[in-house]
């Protein structure tokens, strides 16, 4: 008997998978963003006069931030590879989101609390922690339930997750301009004022957007084309007591747009396979993830941060070369890479350029290292801003493109019940990539 799917209306199933990617990195891109925010905030102390002075701690807030970011979301996505049998998805993102809005919540407030910078740093550093304990539930709980969709959707969910870095550069630069004339003209207490509620807008806008994000995630299993996939091997089970006439019978199930002929197994296969039965199947799909991963966040942000304009006289370049070159060029093109597997999927999962081509990304730790890096200890072979640019550009197409590939590769390698598991686990490599790349920077930014 064959099971056609219903069709997505109005490609709705779609849209809200891609909003479900830009949800669950919204956390991490906008602490992200926020650097120049932060360091300002720790460049100085409040004396007991209520003025300002500038403090002499350096608090090194881009390393701490990378690394206290990922322990967690390794941990707890670790956790969730092994415990996502026992709590039902719904649950768990659910819980996830509100969690997330509550801290992005706290963040706002804190931006008109005059505080201690060692105060501001403790909580700052407590508040990304706890976030990303809950991301990482949402990330690992959210993969699992778009594996269960044909690969199409992966490809999309990856590139709403390219898009939250977009989201996040944008929204800084729309802030950096807003305060730049303001700051420029008068440097009192009404320009610091300008700037605190530049900050403030800065950090109710992911409030808006994950509580958006939830009631999309509410809204999916109420759809028809979700609710197929989402029940499929419920479906499957009932069908094959049902109808099971002799060991050898066949039937057919849709796969997206490709019919897979499957036989039918005794009643004891029925049963979804081990964590482990599971990673021996996807084994190289999770190394590859790991590795596009660590190389990116080994150098972004912590040395791209680094990298200087050339033309140091133009004062509102300076101000915005940051978070133009750094941020919007490596998420536009990130995003980008994500969105080309819908176009073309090359190599192929089982051809063996994949993991070459993977682990020669390796390639762009050196050449971003000899851009224009402040204060450089290495020979600068890259000092135009131009040549900066277009290293990112491809330093970060192919993070989009070869993660995304990694990412809609691995639930094709196992049966369609195992695709929650494949995809947490997924979830969990892709993490430790980029646990990883955090702790690796902090060495790379020493040989810089």
């Amino acid at each position: 008997m064959t099971t056609s799917p219903p069709a997505d209306r109005g490609q709705a199933v779609g849209l809200i998978i891609f909003v479900l990617g830009l949800g669950t990195l919204l956390p991490w891109n906008f602490f992200l963003t926020a650097s120049e925010y932060f360091n300002q905030r720790l460049e100085s102390t409040i004396t007991s006069n209520g003025t300002s002075e500038v403090a002499a701690k350096d608090y090194n807030y881009d390393s701490w931030m990378a690394l206290l970011s990922q322990l967690p979301l390794l941990l707890f996505t670790l956790l969730n590879s092994f415990l996502h049998h026992w709590v039902k998805p719904r649950l768990r993102v659910a819980c996830s989101f509100v969690v997330i809005f509550l801290l992005f919540s706290l963040n706002a407030a804190l931006v008109r609390v005059p505080m201690q910078p060692d105060t501001f740093f403790s909580v700052t550093m407590a508040t990304i922690w706890f976030i990303n304990m809950a991301s990482a539930v949402l990330q690992g709980s959210l993969f699992g339930v778009v594996g269960q969709f044909p690969p199409r959707y992966s490809t999309l969910f990856m590139s709403g997750q390219g898009l939250a870095g977009l989201f996040a550069a944008l929204a800084m630069l729309f802030s950096i301009l807003n305060t730049s004339s303001e700051a420029n003209a008068d440097r009192s207490s009404a320009a610091n004022a300008d700037r605190s509620s530049a900050a403030l807008g800065y950090f109710i806008t992911p409030c808006v957007a994950t509580l958006g994000t939830l009631l999309c995630f509410l809204l999916l299993p109420h759809l028809e084309f979700a609710r197929f996939y989402l029940n499929k091997h419920q479906s499957e089970n009932v069908e094959t007591t049902q109808e099971l006439c002799s060991p050898t019978d066949k039937k057919v199930l849709e796969n997206g747009s490709k019919h897979q002929e499957v036989f039918r197994e005794p009643e004891e296969d029925q049963e979804p396979s081990s964590v482990l039965q599971v990673f021996k199947k996807i084994w190289l799909m999770a190394m590859c993830v790991t590795c596009v991963f660590a190389v990116t966040l080994s150098v972004f942000p912590v040395i791209t941060l680094r990298v200087r304009t050339v033309y140091q006289g133009n004062s509102v370049w300076e101000r915005v070369f940051t978070c133009v070159c750094c941020f919007i060029v490596f998420n536009a093109f990130d995003l980008a890479g994500r969105g080309a597997p819908s176009l073309v999927q090359w190599p192929s999962k089982e051809s063996p350029l994949f993991p070459v081509s993977v682990f020669s990304r390796l390639v762009f730790i050196p050449l971003l290292m000899m851009c224009n890096v402040e204060n450089s200890n290495l020979t600068i072979l890259f000092s135009h801003d131009c040549a900066f640019v277009t290293i990112m550009a491809l330093f970060s197409f192919t993070n989009g493109y070869l993660a995304t590939l990694c990412m809609s590769y691995a639930p094709q390698l196992v049966r369609s019940k195992d695709c929650e598991t494949a995809g947490s686990l997924m979830s969990f490599f892709l993490v430790l990539g980029l646990a990883l790349g955090a702790s690796l920077s902090f060495l790379l930014v020493k040989l810089v």
